[in-house]
């Protein structure tokens, strides 16, 4: 604005001297007060230094982004697929069970598996050693002797879930 006026460029310096130039001192304006002790409230104690430095510290905006780059980072493995010979030798696996099943028997069997992850494309392999209750081939699934809930019921795993089926000796 002051260009347009008079046709040049203000000197900042100057400028900045004529605006720091009309401040009044603090010392001056404060003088009335500025020894006077620390006031303290007769009704709230005074703030721990933890709490009055827990007003500055920084907040989460994203809230939940931490959890989403920890669920991004964590590894899932994909699902293998079992070849015909492979699903074949399941099959005829399964096949002994049942008939050891049926004769009264409750073989102890170490299985591996897929268990599929709730939240992202993958899962994970795990391995159980447990007695076999019995198949159910409707359900096309292994129940367990093994107790997982309150309710009394049994573990189950998917034969479509099944890697490998280790028959104890």
């Amino acid at each position: 604005m002051a260009e347009e006026i008079t046709g040049k460029k203000p000197n900042l310096r100057e400028v900045y001297a004529d605006i720091i130039g009309k401040e009044p001192d603090p010392r001056e304006v404060y003088a009335d007060i500025i020894d006077h002790p620390h006031w303290v409230s007769p009704k709230h104690p005074p703030m721990s230094l933890y709490n009055r430095a827990a007003q500055f510290a920084p907040f989460a905006a994203l809230s939940g982004y931490d959890d989403m780059i920890d669920e991004e980072a964590r590894l899932v493995d994909n699902k293998i697929e079992l070849s015909e010979e492979e699903l074949e030798e399941l099959n005829r696996t399964l096949g002994r069970i049942n008939e050891a099943i049926e004769a009264g028997e409750k073989p102890v069997l170490t299985i591996i598996y897929f268990v599929p992850d709730p939240l992202k494309p993958g899962g994970v392999y795990e391995k159980v050693t447990e007695k076999i209750r019995r198949i159910d081939q409707v359900g096309q699934k292994i129940i367990l002797d093994r107790i997982v809930s309150i309710g009394g019921s049994y573990m189950e795993i998917r034969i479509e879930n099944i890697l490998e089926i280790l028959e104890e000796e």
